[in-house]
């Protein structure tokens, strides 16, 4: 008699397929990083940022290190939205304290000198890295593979740095339309490509990163925004059937609704600023939310960090919840904290 074994389910990975989990799934982005002592020690090995990126065994055990140490519900895998960019041929560097550096891509003769398409070497390490990660994964947990959004992508692309309001691609795309449509064009096809070999290296869903959605007015956002991720979403379910897709439009406030209904998204992530009726009402009736404490809640630890997380779980643990940051949690936070989290959320 054959007998068949039934795979562990993964808690996160029901949530996007549609079912509501109680108590809900727990991660939090950027859950590798400068907060974790072991993270640290890797860095330092690894030498610089990128070393780090495209050293598959590296990146495999950062992004193992905070499910080791917390039992979160999902891993995803250590890499940067810039190594896009990177695949097309420009030179992407991290200088401490002052974040990523690109040489400017302002004008249009150099976006129609950007190859046709990325090199496919640039991110073979990160294939490689999610399948070291999936093989020593436990197999309840579900891991995220993720792109940055276009736009977003774009922007640093552009001025060659993050600004506060990113005007330098605001302004190139209001005087050169055409070419910043090219532009657009060139990364959402390269992350097409680039998330479903996330998926088919091991991915069980991937995320997209528009951490700039929320500076574009709606005609903008729409174009610029909404547009290239339902090209991606479409893209990526054309070559991997069924992929499971999180949408993450930082701070678009009232324009959330018509994300999701232009986008496809199987779940949006919101930002801690976002209205939690509206949430409720206009969004969660349609896909899975994945937020929203306050990284700075989780900083402040204690009777702070208590009510915020409760106020998430009261806003929106009645549907379909992924429990996140409303953001990347930052370098000071106390691992204390972060377990004290955890078990106000795992009651």
């Amino acid at each position: 008699m054959a007998f068949s074994v039934t795979p562990p389910a993964k808690p996160l990975l029901d949530v996007l397929s549609g079912a509501r989990r109680v108590p809900p799934p727990v991660w939090m982005m950027r859950q590798a990083g400068r907060y974790l002592p072991e993270y640290r020690a890797v860095r330092e090995k690894a030498g610089g940022f990128l070393d780090l990126c495209f050293t598959p065994e590296l990146a495999a055990e950062v992004t193992l290190q905070p499910i080791r140490r917390f039992g979160f519900d999902a891993a995803i895998i250590f890499s940067d939205i810039l190594v896009v960019p990177h695949a097309l041929g420009r030179a992407v560097r991290f200088e401490a304290g002052e974040g990523p550096r690109l040489d400017p891509l302002d004008t249009a003769e150099q976006i129609a000198a950007l190859p046709t398409r990325a090199d496919a070497a640039t991110f073979a390490p990160v294939y490689e890295a999610l399948r070291l990660t999936r093989a020593a994964l436990d197999p309840a947990v579900t891991l995220l593979g993720f792109c940055g959004a276009p736009w977003t992508v774009a922007t640093y692309m552009v001025a060659g740095h993050g600004t506060p309001d990113q005007a330098p691609a605001r302004m190139f795309a209001y005087r050169e339309p055409q070419a910043f449509a090219a532009l657009i064009d060139r990364l959402t096809e390269t992350s097409i490509d680039y998330l479903a070999a996330q998926l088919q290296a091991g991915a069980d869903a991937v995320q997209i990163f528009d951490t700039w959605a929320g500076v574009l007015p709606p005609r903008e956002f729409a174009r610029w925004c909404a547009a290239p991720v339902r090209r991606i979403v479409e893209g990526v379910r054309a070559k991997v059937p069924g992929a499971k897709i999180i949408g993450f439009p930082r701070g678009v406030g009232a324009l959330l609704g018509d994300f999701v209904e232009r986008t496809g998204v199987d779940a949006v992530s919101i930002d801690w600023a976002a209205e939690p009726a509206f949430v409720r009402e206009r969004v969660q009736t349609r896909v899975a939310v994945q937020g929203n404490l306050d990284p700075l809640a989780l900083i402040a630890g204690g009777d702070a960090l208590d009510r915020a997380v409760d106020d998430v779980l009261e806003n929106f643990g009645t549907g379909r919840l992924i429990f996140n940051l409303g953001h990347g949690i930052q370098p000071q936070t106390p691992i204390a904290h972060v377990e004290r989290m955890l078990r106000r959320v795992r009651g």
